[in-house]
């Protein structure tokens, strides 16, 4: 993906997801620092919205705690969680536009309720959002005019991700690394028969760890490319859905459990005839899609890597990137009144 070249540069999708090189090398940590006590007082955060806004910044935030301070993190959508206890949580909405319909019906219900730790996280001010929220965090990534969220869901998780490091004073370092691991992997030349295999495919399925990256990829598919797709959390692809799949299907792996690979090899490839493709920092026993080594940054690097695949099979399709049919920028739009 070159945003130079005609081929790519007419399209604002393409121009966002470049901006986030410069999102993440110019993001400051200490935007989260204003959170950082009402947070420790309810030891314990719920991070809810919808779609791109909750998919990888939650589950990546999860993954990460899980890995490192263990401080409990909870996701889930905002409909579900009007039947949820949320009193000893702080919570975290995030929305991009500032009316996700379910948000607000949600942070209404916790006004109401007299929550006292309930917080916004969203791309513009003076919304039904920053109006219910305690207080609320804009995004300084500006704007996105396509459809599918790209930067936004990055500085998303980078919010969630420095206010993480606050609760246990590890500090947030490397970005500057991290925005040239981006723009390697937005940037790398993905092999074309790669590309006709996904193109071509009945259905483009995702698979690999729970950090929200192969979820959120699979979002981005049925947006970018106009294709079915499916996420395949962990090994669930060898454990029973290999028996309605077809040798038209493609799976792309992220990052591969080493130990798995093989097993995944004789259900899929031999078993069903489909082709496997692997996004990894390491070479596997699959056509590889090698990405840098992005350390305790690696899913940013690993989703961005999956931008690249899916702007360079959608523009093989001869789709307008920027203009799904029906898909929109605010999927369930909050109307007053």
């Amino acid at each position: 993906m070159k945003l130079k070249d005609d081929k790519y540069k007419k399209y604002a999708l393409v121009k966002e997801m470049m901006e986030t090189v410069e999102v993440v090398r110019n993001f400051r940590p200490s935007c989260a620092e204003p959170f950082v006590e009402a947070i420790k007082k309810k030891s314990a955060l719920f991070a809810t919205g919808e779609g791109s806004s909750r998919i990888f910044p939650a589950k990546r935030s999860i993954y990460a705690s899980l890995k490192t301070n263990g401080f409990n993190i909870v996701t889930e959508g905002s409909t579900q969680a009007l039947e949820y206890d949320l009193d000893n949580y702080a919570v975290f909405g995030a929305s991009n536009s500032g009316k996700t319909k379910e948000l607000i019906r949600l942070f209404t219900k916790l006004k109401k309720a007299g929550h006292d730790s309930f917080f916004g996280l969203t791309s513009f001010q003076d919304t039904p959002l920053t109006d219910l929220a305690k207080e609320s965090y804009v995004l300084s990534c500006g704007k996105e005019n396509a459809v599918a969220a790209t930067k936004s869901v990055v500085e998303q998780a980078l919010f969630y991700d420095s206010l993480l490091r606050y609760l246990d004073d590890s500090g947030m370092k490397g970005l500057a690394k991290l925005s040239d691991d981006i723009e390697t992997a937005l940037t790398i030349e993905i092999d074309s028969e790669l590309i006709k295999l996904i193109k071509n495919a009945d259905t483009i399925l995702f698979s690999g760890k729970n950090t929200g990256v192969a979820e959120e990829l699979r979002l981005k598919t049925n947006e970018i490319t106009r294709k079915k797709s499916d996420y395949l959390e962990g090994t669930y692809a060898v454990h029973g859905i290999e028996e309605v799949l077809n040798k038209n299907d493609v799976l792309i792996i992220i990052d591969p459990f080493e130990s798995e690979e093989e097993k995944f090899r004789e259900c899929l490839v031999e078993g069903v005839g489909m082709n496997v493709i692997a996004i990894s920092k390491r070479d596997t026993i699959f056509p590889t899609i090698k990405i840098p080594d992005g350390g305790e940054y690696e899913h940013y690097v690993e989703l961005v890597a999956g931008w690249n695949i899916l702007v360079e099979t959608g523009l093989a399709l001869g789709i307008d990137l920027d203009k799904p049919v029906r898909a929109r920028k605010v999927g369930n739009e909050y109307i007053a009144g």
